[in-house]
């Protein structure tokens, strides 16, 4: 049997698979303590029974050197935990999942699957940051991209439901973290994540793209630790509304509180503004657009936020408007199968 863990730093999804790939169980559970993280997810685990034979875990940023699906040894692990600063709120705990599941699960392979696999195909032009270039090969500096086994999965899907003619697809993850990616005959050509998961779109509690000089002032007010929790942590819809998620953001736009009200419904606003330009860029950078797929909890969820998205681009004769559920564990165990 399969196995395929997804940690994330507040909650736990796991699936198991046979060997036609058919779903034979399932779980999850929140973590509301990051301190309790390896107690509940030795819990939540013990539940499973089945003989596991191979394990895929989910790791959000592999660096430079891992891109492929990675079959973990005690060398290459200790190479994946230098890369944890490059995304803290994933890596982390995406290690931590495996640690955990080593122990559970000792006699199995297990093998990473990177967010960061289906974006090395971008081109030069767009993963360069236009920076002193021996600065960038020192630092590692370019555009990685994130989400990416969603983003491949559901264009995959509009594929097979589209058919041939999808050739340009503009895709938009949005869940906790919100990401677009350009898609060209199957490949992904331009994502807005970067070098972290905290470039691009605004974002639940992360600022998405801002000007950089905002980050040298935070820094000197702050420090680094305290810029880096300002934008990560309560920055983007968070930030300027209060709200911790949509649900709570959709309920403060009613309140009766005016100001509660008018922050709730700027927050959303410049939520959606934020995807509207980035549509809007990739169309041109495409050529046109074959299908806007939406997904994650937030996308492919509640209409509201899509809806409001697509009726501020109509000019743009998008062809296609899906809302397709990602399934990011089907993605991890079709990848390393036949591994």
């Amino acid at each position: 049997m399969i196995l395929v863990l997804n940690c994330g730093s507040q909650s736990v999804k796991w699936k198991i698979f046979d060997h036609k790939l058919k779903v034979v169980n399932l779980g999850s559970c929140d973590i509301f303590d990051a301190k309790e993280f390896e107690n509940v997810l030795t819990n939540e685990l013990s539940k499973i029974k089945e003989e596991i034979t191979l394990v895929g875990h989910r790791v959000v940023h592999g660096g430079e050197k891992f891109l492929k699906p990675l079959k973990i040894t005690q060398e290459n692990f200790q190479e994946l935990e230098k890369t944890n600063y490059l995304a803290p709120l994933h890596n982390p705990y995406n290690l931590l999942g495996i640690k955990v599941c080593q122990k559970i699960f000792g006699s199995a392979q297990h093998v990473a699957v990177f967010d960061t696999e289906f974006f090395a195909s971008l081109p030069e032009k767009a993963f360069t940051y236009a920076l002193p270039k021996n600065i960038s090969e020192e630092f590692g500096f370019r555009r990685y991209g994130f989400q990416g086994t969603s983003h491949e999965y559901v264009a995959k899907e509009a594929m097979r439901l589209v058919g041939s003619k999808a050739k340009k697809i503009i895709t938009i993850h949005l869940g906790g973290g919100a990401s677009a990616t350009a898609i060209k005959n199957g490949k992904a050509i331009d994502t807005t994540m970067g070098f972290t998961p905290l470039e691009g779109l605004v974002m639940m509690t992360r600022s998405g793209s801002i000007d950089p000089a905002i980050v040298l002032e935070l820094c000197k007010k702050y420090g680094v630790e305290g810029a880096e929790k300002c934008l990560n942590k309560d920055s983007g819809i968070k930030g300027i509304s209060g709200a911790k998620n949509m649900l709570e953001l959709f309920e403060k736009i009613k309140s009766a509180n005016e100001v509660e009200k008018k922050n709730a419904q700027l927050a959303f606003d410049v939520f959606v503004y934020s995807m509207q330009k980035q549509i809007g860029a990739y169309f041109a950078v495409l050529g046109g657009c074959d299908a806007l797929v939406f997904t994650g909890s937030i996308g492919a969820g509640n209409p509201k936020t899509r809806n409001a998205v697509v009726s501020g681009i109509k000019g743009l004769k998008i062809k296609k408007v899906l809302a397709i559920k990602t399934d990011e564990e089907l993605a991890i165990a079709q990848k390393i199968k036949n591994l």
